[in-house]
This record gives C-alpha cells, sequence and structure tokens, in this order.
C-alpha cells in the first residue's frame, strides 16, 4: 500500500469514529492531537505576540451609550429595577457591615463595586437558570426576589434562616429560586456546576457559575474547564476578576491576558465585558446563554470589575492598595454612578426620586434588621438533623446524651434563646 492511500484509509478511519478533525491535505500536519498548520519559522509564541483580548462595553464612563447598536433598550421598569436593586443592596450592606463591626454578627462580605456583575447577569437569565454562586453574588439574589428579611435571618442564623443556623453569614442559599447554597472552600462550586449543566443538557436551562480571579487560581477552575468543554455543558462560568482575590494583586497570581485567555485553550467560546456597565453585562450573558442553549457548549465571561470595598470583614485592604486608587474607581467607574448618569440622561431618574428612594432603602433594611435580630436562634437539635437523610445510630446516641445533658444541667445553659 503506498504512503497516499495508507494516510487517506487513516484519515477516513478517524472521520469514521467521530473525530473532530478538518479533511487533511498533503500540506496539513496529520497528528490527531491539534488542527495546526505547518511552518518553517523557529519563534515562541506568547501573550506579546498577539493583541490581548478587547473589553465589550456599551457605555462609557459618564453613561453614554457609545454605539446605539448595542443598546438593550430594556424596558423602563427593568432598568429602575436594576438601578433599585444595585442601590438597595449598597445599604444593606453599610448597615450589616456596620453590625459586624458592633460584634451582633460574626463575619460579613460586601458588594461594592461590583454590583453589575450579578445585577447584569441575573437580568439576563430566567429563575429556572441554576445558579452556583461564590460569596459575593448577593445582587443576583436581589434580583430573583430573595427578600431583606432572607438576607437578615441568614446574616443572624436565626430559627427562620433557611440553612437553620448551619452556615456562616454570607452563605446564603435558596431552592425555591435555584440558587445553590455557598459554600466556603475556594472553587468548589465550579465543577460542581459543570456536573449540574450536565444533567441538565436538552431541558432548556443553563447554568451560571460565579467566581473571582483567586478562585480561577484553584485547580478545581482548570479541572472544570476542561470537562464543561470535552462533555459539552450548557454551563456559564462567570468570573469577576476585581484584580486583588483576597488580597493578592493579579501580577502576583498570574501571567497572561487575564482569564479570558484561557477559554479559547479549553475550547470554550469567550467573553470579555465591562463588569461596571450593565448594559454590556446584560448583553453578554444573554448571548453566552442563547450560544449554550442552542450548542450545548460553555461559555467563559470575564467581567473586569474592581472591589471597592475590603475583601470582608476580616480585611484590611489598605495593606495591599492605596486609598487614592480606591477613591478614584469609587469616583470615575462606579456602576451605579454610570447607570445613575443614563438614566437621568434619558429622563428616567432625578434627584428627588434618589433623595426619596434612599430614604425607603433605610428604613426597611433598618426595620428587617431588628427584626431578625430579635429572633430566636434554631432549636439546638438542628445540628445534628439533615446530616444524613436518616438519623445514625452514633448521632442519635450523641442526641440523647446532649439531652440528658441538658436536662440536668439546663440551668448552665442559654436555652431560653433558643427557639421551642
Amino acid at each position: 500500500m503506498t504512503t497516499r492511500k495508507l494516510v487517506n484509509n487513516i484519515c477516513k478511519q478517524l472521520l469514521k469514529n467521530k473525530f473532530n478533525i478538518r479533511t487533511l491535505s498533503t500540506e496539513a500536519p496529520l497528528f490527531p492531537g491539534a488542527r495546526t498548520t505547518w511552518t518553517e519559522k523557529l519563534a515562541f509564541i506568547g501573550s506579546q505576540t498577539y493583541a490581548p483580548i478587547p473589553v465589550y462595553r456599551v457605555m462609557d464612563r459618564k453613561g453614554k451609550i457609545v454605539d446605539p447598536s448595542n443598546n438593550p433598550k430594556l424596558p423602563t421598569d427593568i432598568i429602575e429595577k436594576m438601578y433599585k436593586d444595585m442601590t438597595l443592596l449598597n445599604t444593606m450592606d453599610k448597615i450589616l457591615y456596620e453590625s459586624q463591626r458592633q460584634g451582633r454578627i460574626s463575619f460579613y462580605m460586601t458588594n461594592y463595586g461590583e454590583e453589575a456583575t450579578h445585577i447584569g447577569s441575573a437580568a439576563a437569565l430566567d429563575n429556572s437558570d441554576v445558579v452556583f454562586g461564590q460569596y459575593r453574588e448577593a445582587g443576583v439574589l436581589v434580583w430573583r426576589g430573595f427578600k431583606l428579611t432572607d438576607f437578615m435571618n441568614q446574616c443572624y442564623g436565626n430559627f427562620k434562616d433557611f440553612g437553620k443556623g448551619k452556615q456562616m453569614p454570607v452563605h446564603y442559599g435558596s431552592r425555591d429560586i435555584n440558587f445553590v447554597t455557598i459554600s466556603s472552600p475556594l472553587g468548589t462550586q465550579i465543577p460542581q456546576a459543570v456536573g449540574a449543566a450536565y444533567a441538565l443538557k436538552g431541558k432548556n436551562k443553563v447554568v451560571i457559575c460565579y467566581f473571582g480571579d483567586g478562585a480561577a487560581s484553584e485547580g478545581d477552575a482548570h479541572a472544570a474547564f476542561n470537562m464543561a468543554a470535552t462533555l459539552d455543558c450548557p454551563v456559564i462560568f462567570f468570573c469577576r476578576n476585581n484584580g486583588y482575590a483576597i488580597s493578592t494583586p493579579i501580577t502576583e497570581q498570574y501571567r497572561g491576558d487575564g482569564i479570558a485567555a484561557r477559554g479559547p485553550g479549553y475550547g470554550m467560546n469567550t467573553l470579555r465585558v465591562d463588569g461596571n456597565d450593565v448594559f454590556a453585562v446584560y448583553n453578554a450573558t444573554k448571548m453566552a446563554k442563547e450560544l449554550c442553549l442552542k450548542e450545548n457548549k460553555p461559555v467563559l465571561i470575564e467581567a473586569l470589575t474592581y472591589r471597592i470595598g475590603h475583601h470582608s470583614t476580616s480585611d484590611d485592604s489598605s495593606a495591599y492598595r492605596s486609598s487614592d486608587e480606591v477613591e478614584s474607581w469609587k469616583n470615575f467607574d462606579s456602576p451605579i454612578n454610570k447607570l445613575r448618569m443614563y438614566m437621568e440622561s434619558v429622563g428616567l431618574w432625578n434627584e428627588e426620586k434618589e433623595k426619596e428612594w434612599i430614604e425607603k432603602t433605610k428604613k426597611d433594611v433598618m426595620q428587617t434588621f431588628a427584626e431578625a435580630e430579635k429572633r430566636s436562634k434554631p432549636q439546638w437539635d438542628e445540628m445534628l438533623k439533615d446530616v444524613y437523610k436518616k438519623m445514625p445510630k452514633h448521632l442519635s446516641s450523641q442526641l440523647e446524651d446532649i439531652k440528658q445533658h441538658l436536662s440536668k444541667y439546663k440551668e448552665h445553659y442559654p436555652i431560653k434563646d433558643y427557639s421551642p
């Protein structure tokens, strides 16, 4: 058999076995590991050899639509809801952050500066789509109808908390709105989201998985990207790249063109978007969902944004960035300011509406805050429930021992603080 015939037979067999290769010519490499071309030039390929992935935007810093064709032309009530949800989130953050500083709750994380990533993406999805959050997506919950009282009950861990007091504050979850309960270990939600998306193939739903630039440095992220691409899963990987992770600048985290550059390397369609532009985030997420549903393929979105607040109440960001840097982002590229300027320019908002709305949100937040603080803790035996479908003998034995102990020494424990 001639070499030419041998090559043709190999190609036919590969195509028959559904290998994803193009029709080969005598000028194309025959390796099954990549689709490529020949070159006689020996040179390194690096980030300096090609242009960085551009950042998609709709509005400039003053809220002006740069290209009218990109205007999503959302109904006025949707635009107003976007703004109100973002500002409500700010008010809640301020009060709960201060409550932690007063020792009234144990922990908190604010969302300042990243509000558009939450609201823009949430608005482009349906509540039937499944959300795997990290710990800074409270705006997604607000958009989906998670109530102020639900936030407060969770942060206080009282008996009305959906998680029955078993989670740290800001680790929200709600079965009703398909928001999977947040877990602390960094990056674990990323491969979990791929598994959920694989199970939802063909059901006209997508999964969106949020994570930060720090989580993108975890091995779980790389494993998830590869699984989603090779298994054709309808999942949107949404990375909020705020440049600092918990306290580590991106210059110390990775080299290369951000997180978006990893998408094509894993065979994923990728978008890079201005995370401070709520309309740009909306358009990008909407297009990502359409592709996920049409082709059952993953999409990576990198939203470039800036965390104005500290990472959490356990962090002091002045240790790794200047106050002048923070103020410049707060004043000149705030997602809320940008949207407000747009709304004022088209007659949807003014100073009177602003004052009225802010006063209302403060009143509502303070009222629900006070109510949640007064509620009792969950019954103490909840800590041993819901661990297994049926409580095993060793937990039943422990439960009985605790009951006997409390019956004998109840005057030494704050039993009255727990719900009956």
